[in-house]
């Protein structure tokens, strides 16, 4: 159930569930008593409103699930904050994140790390300091005894021919992305492979949003529910 105050979608489930691989790095199984939250920026938090993918993912699992008793319930929190980078998720995990307790924390940030360094530097994150930052604050996840996956970045331009004009930098943090979880033994969603292999098939004509963002970045409908599925296997589901 949606709970539009508190932020959060809950789940009921009966048992456990078991991971499957989906083509993700090291699914996550989930299992009663699982508190998920999902931390990130404006993409995130606009996935915690009613057609958003943090929401998807909750109505997805519900479908699957059933009903169950309290004591078996899995909450689904969103802690997305607009123009949030790494060095605003350090700032606030632990009023976020670890004082929710949770057991999983799914890590999608590194957009505005890229794109708020396009017109100044020195408003964005270096990739060193976005590396530093980013495995410090799983360090900090993992030492509270929760599970990890990290996201990497998506797009900022769908454009399929080499015409976004920040598509170098996006793989470079997001090869950033996928070597800590590697290196840190997280799970891996990697929402940049999975955008860049659909919008070959699907962007026919090289548009530069509509697809599955509604700007370049922020997604829509399609969006959403994409998104969604790719957070679905990256929980083994």
């Amino acid at each position: 159930m949606w709970n539009a105050a508190r932020g959060f979608c809950v789940f009921m489930i009966s048992g456990l569930l078991v991971g499957a691989a989906h083509g993700q790095s090291a699914p996550v199984a989930l299992k009663a008593g699982d508190r998920i939250v999902f931390l990130g920026d404006s993409i995130t938090q606009a996935g915690a409103g009613p057609k958003g993918y943090v929401t998807m993912v909750r109505q997805e699992l519900d479908k699957k699930l059933g009903d169950a008793p309290k004591s078996k319930s899995i909450e689904v929190l969103g802690a997305g904050i607009s123009g949030n980078k790494v060095p605003d998720l350090e700032k606030r995990l632990e009023r976020d994140v670890l004082s929710k307790k949770p057991t999983v924390v799914v890590i999608y940030i590194g957009i505005n790390d890229v794109w708020h360094g396009e017109s100044d530097p020195a408003r964005g994150t270096v990739p060193d300091r976005f590396e530093s930052g980013l495995a410090g604050i799983v360090d900090r996840i993992q030492a509270s005894g929760a599970r990890v996956i990290l996201a990497t970045p998506t797009v900022i331009g769908e454009k399929v021919d080499g015409g976004n004009k920040l598509d170098k930098k996006l793989d470079q943090y997001a090869d950033i992305t996928r070597a800590l979880a590697k290196s840190k033994k997280t799970g891996l969603c990697d929402l940049r492979k999975a955008f860049q292999d659909h919008l070959l098939k699907a962007n026919t004509t090289n548009r530069e949003s509509g697809i599955l963002t509604s700007d370049r970045v922020h997604l829509n409908d399609a969006g959403n529910r994409f998104l969604a599925d790719e957070m679905l296997k990256a929980l083994g589901q």
